[in-house]
């Protein structure tokens, strides 16, 4: 048991629990490759690094995008390189636990087992990933009554009312902490003609975006390329323009989670009234999102305590308990 894994293979970022031990990996979904022989030079932080930049030869991508594979022979290796950093080889082949989106096609799962047991996993589970996620952040899921989880990662969001060790209802989108990124870049290209990078579209994001209107004004200088001339500028952006800059695609995960909530079963949206709804996930973690929510939807909202490592941290429980999650398991299985 000591050595089974939970893998939560994000598309922004890729987890990895040990049996006994807790995450004993976090690194970006990134994979760095040679540009003309498209060996996998880096991947994880390293690879991070190169998105971007120019680095000659060496081209950074994301094999994954809404949290499915894009690039299969890539993940393949990015998953390989994974596993053997916590200590999978060939005589070592754990159990293998894999959140995946509560909406991937069976092609698509069939993709992920291939490529689990392809890196070095065996006995490969997969599991959906608000249950995993309502499980990390400490709901009772196993007791009839309904819990609403709002998870918001990198390119894809996931919504769910989870009861009785299930998932009842589930809504998924694509849309996540990504859209957000290229929703400031647009905004920049086309009000001031100025392109910059996706890492530098995120940090304006975390440093003054919001979902929610604030009393304060803060505003941010960002340095990026103008288009027109092709040097460099330095341009001023404010919160609000950002806040709306990016409310398309945020009115996206309020109306998911609206249409989730409504399609429950009256009894159980009863129960999600009073106890409220949980979110989890990196853009769970933009502010003002759970003063939007609480506002649109009319619960409550609470934010998980480790946003970023909750979908992990609930497979790495379903893995130390496999007898009492086997119920589910077989669940995601049969759809």
């Amino acid at each position: 048991m000591g050595r089974d894994l939970a893998l939560d293979l994000g598309t922004a970022n890729t987890l990895v629990y040990r049996s006994g031990h807790g995450i004993v990996f976090n690194e970006p979904t990134v994979v760095a490759l040679h540009g003309n022989t498209g060996e996998v030079l880096a991947m994880g932080e390293d690879a991070w690094r190169a998105i971007g930049g120019d680095s000659g030869n060496v081209v950074a991508m994301r094999p994954l995008r809404a949290g499915t594979m894009t690039e299969f022979d890539i993940t393949q290796r990015m998953l390989q390189a994974v596993l053997r950093r916590v200590g999978v080889s060939r005589l070592v082949r754990p159990r293998v636990l894999v959140s995946v989106p509560s909406m991937s096609s069976e092609v698509e799962k069939r993709a992920i087992e291939e490529a689990v047991r392809y890196a070095g996993g065996r006995h490969v589970t997969l599991v959906d990933e608000p249950l995993a996620a309502a499980i990390g952040a400490g709901l009772p899921v196993h007791e009839p009554i309904g819990n609403l989880i709002v998870d918001v990662g990198g390119g894809r969001s996931e919504m769910a009312v989870v009861s009785m060790g299930g998932v009842i209802s589930s809504t998924s989108v694509n849309v996540g902490g990504f859209n957000l990124d290229a929703a400031v870049q647009e905004h920049l290209r086309a009000t001031y003609g100025v392109a910059v990078g996706e890492k530098a579209a995120e940090e304006i994001k975390v440093a003054i975006g919001s979902a929610f209107p604030s009393p304060q004004a803060k505003a941010a200088l960002v340095i990026g390329r103008e288009l027109a001339t092709g040097n460099t500028v330095e341009v001023k952006i404010t919160a609000d323009e950002v806040r709306q800059a990016m409310a398309a695609p945020v009115r996206v995960i309020v109306e998911a989670a609206r249409r989730t909530l409504s399609e429950a079963p009256p009894e159980l949206t009863h129960d999600v009234l009073e106890t409220g709804m949980f979110l989890t996930g990196g853009g769970s973690l933009l502010r003002g999102l759970d003063m939007l929510l609480a506002q649109e939807c009319e619960v409550p909202v609470h934010v998980a305590e480790r946003p970023l490592e909750t979908v992990a941290i609930g497979a790495g429980s379903m893995l130390e308990h496999l007898d009492e999650y086997r119920a589910a398991f077989q669940l995601v299985r049969r759809r």
